[in-house]
C-alpha cells in the first residue's frame, strides 16, 4: 500500500492515521503538568472517541496494541514524523521513550516505501516538527537537538522538500504553542507570537488561559480541538471551520494533546 496525498486548493488532505491504545503504565508517564494522575478508563473512552473523531474527518485508523513496556507510548507522534514521501523515524530525547520507535517501523513500511531515520547524537521528537505544505519547521528543544534538526533537513531535501529551525525557550514542543490550519491560518500563543519565522502567517492568536488548545489538528476541513476551551473553539470556527471537540483531559495530565494521540497522513 502506497502513501496517498491529494492536493485541494492549499490543503492537504489526509487519508490515513495511526494511534495507539493507552497502557496502563500510563499513570507513570512523563509529565510536568502538576494535574494528577489520569484515569485510565477515563483515558481509555477518550481515546474511543478521538478515534471516531478521526474517523468523522475521513481518515482510515490503524490502531496499535498498547505496550506496557513505554507508559507514554499512547503519544505516537513522537517516535516518527510522516510526509507526502517518507516516513522518519526519530531518536526521541526522552530516554524512556527512545526504543519505542522499534515496533512502528514494520507499520510504517505497511503505507510508504521509504522509511527514513535519526540517529544519535541527534534526537528529535515529532511533537517539535509542524508541517506547512512541504515546508517543515523543527523546533530547538530540551528533546530536539541541532545534530538531529540538520539530519532531519536533509533528508527533507533528498525528497524535494524543506525544512528550517525555530528555537524553543518555554514550551515542551514546538506544536504545544501552534497548530498549522492550512490555508495560511496559524494557531499560536506565548513566545510564538511574535517569532519572525511565523509572521507571514494569518496568526490566530490564542488567549493565555487557553493555551493547551493551541494544539488543535486540523484534518480534512474540520479542527480537532480540546474540549474545555470555548474561546479557541470560537475563534477557529469564526475563521470558517468545522470544530470537533474532543475530550483529553486524561492526556492533558502528561502533557500530551491532540496532535501527539496520532500520525495523520
Amino acid at each position: 500500500m502506497l502513501l496517498a496525498i491529494i492536493i485541494f486548493r492549499s490543503e492537504t488532505m489526509f487519508t490515513y492515521a495511526i494511534v495507539r491504545t493507552p497502557c496502563r503504565a500510563m499513570v507513570n508517564g512523563i509529565s510536568n503538568a502538576n494535574l494528577g494522575l489520569p484515569d485510565y478508563q477515563k483515558a481509555l473512552c477518550q481515546h474511543l472517541d478521538y478515534i471516531e473523531a478521526l474517523k468523522e474527518c475521513g481518515l482510515r485508523v490503524t490502531i496499535l496494541p498498547a505496550d506496557e513496556e513505554f507508559p507514554d507510548s499512547t503519544f505516537v507522534e513522537d517516535p516518527a514524523v510522516v510526509t507526502r514521501s517518507c516516513a522518519i523515524i526519530t531518536n526521541p530525547g526522552a530516554p524512556t521513550r527512545t526504543l519505542e520507535t522499534r515496533s512502528l517501523v514494520a507499520t510504517l513500511r505497511e503505507f510508504y516505501t521509504d522509511v527514513e531515520s535519526i540517529s544519535a547524537p541527534g534526537t528529535l521528537e515529532g511533537g517539535d516538527v509542524m508541517m506547512t505544505g512541504d515546508h517543515f519547521y523543527i523546533g530547538l528543544s530540551e528533546r530536539t537537538n541541532q545534530a538531529a534538526a540538520d539530519q532531519f533537513i536533509a533528508i527533507l531535501e533528498k525528497y524535494g522538500m524543506r525544512g528550517s529551525v525555530v528555537a524553543l525557550s518555554e514550551v515542551l514542543h514546538l506544536k504545544t504553542g501552534l497548530g498549522y490550519l492550512e490555508d495560511n491560518n496559524l494557531l499560536a500563543c506565548g513566545e510564538f507570537l511574535l517569532k519572525p519565522e511565523f509572521q507571514q502567517f494569518n496568526i490566530l492568536a490564542v488567549d493565555p488561559d487557553e493555551a493547551y488548545a493551541a494544539n488543535s489538528v486540523w484534518i480534512n476541513g474540520t479542527v480537532l480541538v480540546p474540549a474545555g476551551f470555548p474561546k479557541t473553539s470560537a475563534l477557529i470556527a469564526s475563521a470558517g471551520y468545522r470544530v470537533r471537540e474532543v475530550d483529553v483531559s486524561e492526556f492533558q495530565k502528561l502533557d500530551g494533546g491532540l496532535s501527539c494521540l496520532s500520525l495523520r497522513f
